[in-house]
């Protein structure tokens, strides 16, 4: 089974962004902040990480620094999440080793089409 880590301070969007990995077949964990995400990284081996632009704790870079530099034996598919459609912040987040990019709020189809173009989920 494929397994995802949401890292999003915010409750709706972990429940919403559950519900949608549920329905495509994952084993899902949370976390609502940058230690508790890179903790429970270091625990399991995730196929996908969502990560949120806001995650309390550290700054998106910081936090892929960290994942990269830790001791994650399995470094997860990471889509960054984002309120804004800021090319400069998400370029920040590509260049520090974010995958993809998926706006909020996302809709179902957004959100199986970003896990399809990675190979985690049928178009």
């Amino acid at each position: 089974m494929k397994r995802c880590l949401i890292a999003d301070p915010s409750e709706i969007i972990r429940k919403i962004a559950r519900h949608y990995l549920e329905q495509l077949s994952f084993e899902v964990h949370e976390a609502s902040s940058a230690g508790e995400a890179i903790d429970a990284c270091r625990a399991l081996a995730f196929n996908a990480l969502l990560l949120d632009w806001r995650l309390p704790g550290m700054t998106t870079v910081e936090f892929l620094t960290a994942l990269r530099f830790s001791d994650v034996k399995h470094r997860p598919l990471v889509i960054y999440t984002t309120l804004e459609n800021d090319p400069a912040s998400i370029s920040r987040a590509f260049a520090g080793g974010a995958d993809s990019y998926l706006l909020k709020p996302f809709d179902h189809a957004s959100f199986s089409q970003i896990l399809a173009n990675a190979g985690l989920a049928a178009a």
